[in-house]
């Protein structure tokens, strides 16, 4: 399409370039070639414009350039989301409903328009709903839900039993972990996309929900009876153990944990590497293990930093409280009136 179609597709004005250029990809600054355009949301990489040779760059509407054209909106990501939707489109599946190498039991139902992938297990009572995508090697355990507009990729597992065991001492004295029968299900919630890899228990009792709207990336493990509201951003190798709340528009960065039988509010972000071990309020940012407020913590890491120069210090000032002590003589007799 054309510079000036590209620019009414994703709500932009066309800067200082040929409206009638031809465009027909999406790249990175550094990669584009004549005839593409890239997109610039992040200010520490504006020096790329004096470089790149895309023919037009998406920008905010404060970016100015005087060597290459320019889109400019008010929301430079949004605009390349969009861009990227208008000249590639989707991912094309290879077939229509479900492929003859997926396993469908006869008593799970699956909406209109969903695609469902070789070596993919559907069990039991399952629901799914419409225009889903479960990429190959996806479970889905028995009595499960799926919403509308639910993509699944490969290798995840839904409704697998969760970590739940009763310690008994036997007749000899020794603690022996007894099963608890996982008798609940999971619920995920319209428009969810979840990563490749990742793992939902189903509930002990009643069901571990993934609120409508949200987003894990890969290798997310989630424990029974959680539940997490709207529009979450989950990123990779994150971990929330059982029974815990987790707020509406809650992001969870990389690597970052969270304790069971927690609440975590709406509009929290949780930094990566986190370890939460109470509850999170509303709109507070959390950082460190144990995970603190973002205020506190980065008190916390500037002196973290500088512990050795500190233990230094202190040790000198131990030594020389010590040689004040003991006097001019080394004598720290307490009679001596000298």
């Amino acid at each position: 399409m054309t510079l000036e179609e590209l620019a009414a597709a994703i709500g932009a004005e066309v800067a200082d370039g040929d409206p009638r250029a031809a465009i027909s990809a999406v790249n990175t600054l550094e990669d584009a070639r004549p005839g593409e355009v890239s997109f610039l949301s992040n200010a520490k990489y504006v020096r790329l414009l004096e470089s790149t040779r895309a023919t037009a760059v998406i920008v905010s509407r404060g970016v100015r350039s005087d060597r290459v054209a320019l889109l400019r909106t008010a929301d430079p990501y949004y605009a390349f989301r969009q861009a990227v939707v208008a000249l590639h489109g989707y991912r094309r599946h290879p077939h229509a409903g479900v492929h003859p190498r997926a396993h469908v039991d006869p008593t799970a139902r699956v909406g209109e328009g969903t695609v469902i992938y070789p070596g993919v297990f559907v069990g039991p009572r399952v629901t799914i709903g419409r225009d889903c995508i479960l990429y190959p090697n996806v479970v889905v355990y028995d009595d499960c839900v799926l919403g509308d507009r639910v993509t699944v990729h490969a290798n995840t597992s839904i409704g697998h039993d969760g970590f739940g065991y009763a310690t008994h001492r036997d007749a000899g004295g020794e603690p022996v972990h007894h099963k608890i029968p996982q008798v609940g299900n999971v619920v995920v919630e319209d428009d969810v996309e979840i990563g490749a890899g990742c793992a939902i228990d189903r509930a002990t009792l009643g069901s571990t929900v993934i609120g409508r709207g949200t987003k894990f990336s890969d290798l997310v493990s989630i424990g029974h009876g959680t539940k997490i509201g709207p529009h979450g951003l989950l990123v990779g190798l994150v971990g929330i153990a059982g029974s815990t709340k987790i707020g509406h528009h809650v992001t969870i960065a990389g690597q970052a944990g969270i304790a069971g039988h927690l609440e975590v509010g709406n509009n929290v972000v949780v930094a990566a590497q986190s370890g939460v071990m109470n509850d999170v309020p509303d709109q507070t940012t959390v950082i460190g293990a144990p995970a603190m407020p973002a205020s506190q913590a980065r008190r916390v890491y500037a002196v973290f930093t500088q512990l050795p120069e500190l233990l230094d210090r202190m040790k000198k000032l131990e030594q020389r409280v010590e040689e004040l002590s003991a006097g001019p003589t080394g004598d720290n007799d307490e009679n001596d009136t000298r």
